[in-house]
């Protein structure tokens, strides 16, 4: 099977069909975007990652190497194989909308996470987005449980390899906020990629 490539623009999203057994590799092509990352059983929209299923039985906020990812139905549906950023990836926070710009004092009709993904995945029977798996992002978590916010790295090409566990359709978006300390450099969003593919080998 041939390597596809996606290219998704800077501040836009993306739906990627993915079978089960093939590899995905997201790029931080610059090393400074935030990559809100979804992911729903092909045939079942309403099955998908689940990040209070993974935090449950994984028992930690943080996923890391090895780690299998469940859906809401507590079904594996991906593994991490890889991960070369050493960032460690936010599972708490919702995707940015045009409610959370206007409460921070953006103008009606910023593009957002939560835009992107209804645009990419209409399928979702919900009107809200399930909660993202937030790649790249930092949030650390304090002793006292508070969230403090950065930018990532300044790592061009950092890497996180999964593999698919089930058929599924992988949504995300190259999140487009640009006024709380997340995406990196001056906090303008950049473009991403992602390649699929039957075989890890190639992938590396």
């Amino acid at each position: 099977m041939t390597k596809r490539l996606v290219e998704v623009a800077g501040g836009e999203g993306a739906a990627i069909q993915v079978n089960d057994g093939e590899y995905i590799r997201i790029v931080n092509t610059h090393g400074t975007q935030v990559v809100d990352f979804w992911a729903h059983r092909q045939n079942d929209p309403k099955e998908h990652l689940g990040l209070s299923q993974c935090r449950e039985v994984l028992q930690k906020i943080y996923f890391t190497e090895g780690d299998t990812l469940l859906t809401n139905r507590y079904k594996p549906c991906l593994t991490i194989v890889r991960d070369d950023s050493g960032i460690s990836h936010d599972t708490l926070i919702a995707p940015c909308s045009d409610s959370m710009y206007r409460f921070a004092g953006a103008a009606d009709g910023h593009r957002s996470c939560a835009d992107n993904y209804r645009a990419a995945y209409p399928s979702f029977p919900a009107e809200d987005p399930p909660q993202p798996w937030n790649l790249f992002m930092t949030a650390s978590i304090g002793p006292k449980g508070e969230i403090s916010y950065s930018r990532p790295p300044l790592r061009p090409g950092m890497t996180i390899e999964l593999r698919a566990d089930m058929a599924m359709t992988i949504v995300v978006s190259s999140c487009p906020d640009d006024f709380y300390p997340t995406n990196g450099g001056d906090g303008s969003p950049q473009p991403v990629h992602l390649e699929i593919d039957s075989n890890l080998q190639i992938i590396h």
